[in-house]
């Protein structure tokens, strides 16, 4: 499994058609994003975390998840988050066609109203990224706790965040089960953080 905590600047600009940053003249703010969700075990305490700090954040929702706990994803729409399209069942583009991905994209769309979307893995084929990119915002990312990483401590987790997000980062947490514990310990943390540092974290509305 190899990532990067921080996606290098040369990744950024040369793959400048995808969104990794969002830059704000207004104060400081942070965008949190919860990948692979929406799921009864973890979500819901999420929210409550978000609620305490008058947090907004947004949900890269699986299709299938919210297929399954419809009533958890309306929480996350009723609460004021944004959402966003991130398959139906959380594959990897890399090892599908680009019909066989759309039609993934497609069947997510039918539970997830968004014109955001983030692929699984940070994986897509340069022929998935020409067709989504008509219908959708591609939101990446600038910093990964590595939350679903086993090899983390929780405490590198809230480390990876700590060191590397500013005024604008695009955050990857998971709302998963093998996320769970080190999110539990690691989201707390980094909402009274930021809090106290002064930083507004915003959904991403793109238009």
């Amino acid at each position: 499994m190899f990532y990067t905590v921080q996606t290098p600047q040369f990744i950024q600009h040369l793959l400048s058609g995808l969104t990794w940053f969002l830059p704000s003249a207004s104060g400081k703010r942070l965008y949190l994003t919860f990948d692979d969700g929406p799921i009864p075990e973890l979500t819901p305490w999420v929210l409550a975390q978000l609620k305490a700090y008058n947090a907004k954040a947004t949900f890269f929702c699986v299709g299938a998840n919210v297929q399954k706990h419809p009533s958890i994803y309306q929480s996350i729409l009723d609460q004021g988050h944004a959402v966003g399209n991130h398959t139906f069942s959380h594959c990897n583009g890399w090892k599908k066609s680009a019909n066989l991905y759309l039609e993934e994209v497609q069947q997510c769309s039918k539970f997830v109203q968004s014109n955001l979307f983030r692929p699984p893995y940070g994986k897509l084929t340069p022929r998935q990224y020409r067709r989504l990119k008509k219908q959708y915002n591609i939101i990446m990312w600038d910093v990964i706790a590595g939350d679903f990483d086993a090899r983390l401590s929780a405490q590198q987790c809230l480390e990876n965040i700590l060191n590397n997000a500013k005024s604008g980062s695009i955050v990857v947490l998971h709302d998963s089960l093998k996320a769970k514990q080190k999110l539990i310990e690691v989201l707390p943390l980094v909402l009274a953080h930021y809090q106290r540092q002064g930083y507004a974290f915003d959904s991403i509305v793109l238009p």
